[in-house]
């Protein structure tokens, strides 16, 4: 199974979320083809209503703990209750290019 769909699976059972997006963007980095370790998630749950930003991350850690945190070498994490979802056009921020080697946008 790709790390992408475990992710995915691991956080599906863990928030039940009512938006869920994870996107491999190991392509726009300096790494080998097929890679998955630079993941963007968004992620939207009423679980974090009342929750600051870092215990919603720490929450989303905790739910990748293990082999599948191991793997990854960078995850950029978008975390809303679906007000703040819905404040934001519905739309998590772009992700910035590389600043390393040669990746490719």
């Amino acid at each position: 199974m790709l790390l992408q769909d475990r992710i995915i699976e691991r956080l599906q059972v863990t928030f039940v979320p009512d938006y869920l997006e994870v996107l491999n963007e190991s392509h726009r980095h300096n790494v080998p083809a097929g890679s998955e370790s630079h993941f963007k998630v968004t992620l939207v749950c009423e679980q974090f209503v009342e929750q600051t930003l870092l215990q919603r991350h720490q929450a989303v850690y905790q739910a990748l703990a293990g082999d599948i945190q191991d793997a990854l070498h960078a995850l950029a994490l978008h975390t809303f209750t679906l007000a703040e979802w819905q404040t934001k056009g519905q739309q998590a921020p772009i992700s910035p290019l590389c600043r390393g080697g040669s990746a490719i946008a």
